[in-house]
């Protein structure tokens, strides 16, 4: 249980806000980068956004292969019409998995962690670790895109979880 300790579930308000735009690229950005890497290498993630550890804002963090990305105030600007459906699991869902269906590309406009505009063009499993964490800067969950079926598997699956390690089962239940 210790690998979520720090990462915001379910039931938190913070997932459903509307993350704030990042204005400052200051030492206390490069700490909070810094502290998300840890956070989601800890919990065995592949990308970790900013209001999973309770900060409202539009950053991103991902680890995937050999490369770290750092989004900050990350943009869909494009994407393919074609798409693909693949089990997601999320680290503020721990214990839940859903199929998602969605672009197999994207190309995605960011800031890095020192200001400087760039494009990152994702495709495969890149896109979608992508696109799930830009979802979570926009309030949107997991649970959101399935279907109803999946939802109620995936809520009933999350309290079982809570139940299994002792945390408030209220969480299922948004507030």
């Amino acid at each position: 249980m210790t690998a979520y300790r720090n990462v915001r579930l379910f039931g938190e308000p913070v997932l459903r806000e509307k993350a704030k735009p990042v204005e400052v690229f200051d030492k206390k950005l490069l700490s909070l980068i810094n502290e998300m890497f840890k956070i989601m290498e800890e919990a065995h993630g592949v990308g970790l956004a900013a209001p999973q550890i309770g900060h409202p804002l539009r950053l991103v963090v991902i680890q995937f292969e050999d490369n770290r990305y750092v989004l900050v105030n990350p943009e869909i600007i494009d994407k393919s019409k074609e798409q693909e459906e693949f089990e997601e699991g999320c680290l503020s869902f721990p214990g839940v998995s859903v199929n998602i269906k969605r672009p197999s590309r994207v190309k995605v406009a960011y800031h890095d962690e020192k200001g400087k505009r760039s494009i990152l063009e994702a495709n495969g499993l890149l896109s979608r670790i992508v696109q799930h964490e830009i979802d979570h800067i926009n309030g949107v969950l997991i649970i959101d895109r399935a279907n109803k079926r999946e939802r109620l598997e995936a809520l009933e699956k999350f309290s079982e979880f809570l139940v299994k390690h002792n945390l408030d089962p209220s969480l299922t239940r948004e507030k």
